[in-house]
């Protein structure tokens, strides 16, 4: 190289230094406001443990008589990611037709609820955070993805869940993806089979006739894998939306969207996604090693127009190679 070339190449190394540096200072200060979200108060949410009788008061357990919290106790949301469901467990929808699970799955990704119709509270707004959620995201359900409800009361009929059906897509923005939604109904024998697959407990409370249960949803494969849980009755969009992709096996989703989820990976104690910082890294140290290659390769030849245009001033012909 001429001297020309090695002060060239050293302000672009220079430049690129000072990139790399910018790019560590933006990765570094998002993880120092993770850490320190991390260290702060947890502030109670919704999650695994977040049981209640429908129609008590979130805020007040305190209030419950000994015989409910007694009851609370055998409540539970447990994670069994990777189980395979029982698909041949027999439903009946809101026709009345008797339907295998398996009849729900095989093409596409499932969002799965666990809730009774008649439920006064907690069912209905884990319900509502689904509709809200499904109208928010870009998948479209019965071309994308399928949403399951099926009651854990077996005393529930057909006709509930067809209101319930009813009401539900009535409210789904995309017309040509309500019959992505089914509602179901089954025998206690099923239904707990199912129940115990997915690690949802519950129970019955005779004073107030009414079922003490965990909130929360889940996303199975499209071959029956219990893929990702989330807690509560409100759904973050980019959460259900990496999830969808990742049960899909990336058969649906955007490039941009393949490429959020290689940045974010799934924390199954929290039931959410979160930065993957390392990730992240990687991906900066790529894009700035392309970034130092580029400037380099377009300073030399920015350097070599400018030689021979010198040279043609001069009036004299640049020899072959340079």
């Amino acid at each position: 190289m001429t001297p020309c070339t090695i002060k060239s190449c050293c302000s672009s190394v220079r430049a690129a230094s000072w990139l790399t540096a910018l790019l560590l200072l933006s990765i570094a200060l998002p993880v120092r406001s993770i850490a320190a979200t991390a260290e702060a108060p947890a502030i109670p949410t919704a999650g695994p443990h977040s049981a209640e009788i429908s129609d008590k008061p979130k805020h007040a357990p305190e209030k419950l008589l000994p015989p409910q919290a007694s009851l609370l106790t055998k409540v539970d949301f447990v994670q069994r990611l990777d189980q395979q469901l029982p698909l041949d467990l027999v439903f009946q929808d809101g026709s009345g037709a008797k339907r295998p699970l398996k009849d729900f799955f095989g093409e596409r990704p499932v969002l799965l609820v666990l809730a009774y119709y008649k439920c006064p509270r907690l069912c209905n707004e884990v319900l509502n955070g689904v509709s809200n959620c499904s109208n928010a995201i870009d998948f479209v359900t019965g071309k994308d993805y399928d949403i399951v409800v099926v009651s854990f009361d077996p005393t529930e009929t057909p006709d509930l869940a067809k209101a319930k059906q009813d009401a539900y897509t009535a409210r789904y923005r995309r017309q040509e993806g309500r019959n992505g939604w089914h509602f179901l109904v089954g025998s206690e024998k099923n239904i707990r089979a199912l129940a115990d697959a997915v690690g949802f407990q519950y129970q019955y409370h005779d004073e107030s006739k009414q079922y003490a249960h965990a909130s929360g949803i889940m996303l199975v494969t499209p071959t029956g894998r219990l893929s990702r849980y989330f807690y509560g009755i409100d759904y973050n969009t980019r959460d259900i939306t990496l999830g969808l992709i990742d049960a899909s096996a990336g058969e649906i989703g955007s490039p941009v969207q393949q490429i959020l989820l290689y940045c974010f990976h799934y924390d199954p104690i929290q039931g959410r996604y979160g930065l993957a910082i390392f990730a992240l890294v990687r991906v900066a140290g790529v894009l700035t090693v392309v970034g130092i290659i580029s400037y380099i390769l377009l300073s030399l030849r920015r350097e070599r127009r400018s030689r021979r245009q010198a040279l043609s001033a001069a009036g004299v012909s640049s020899a072959p190679g340079i």
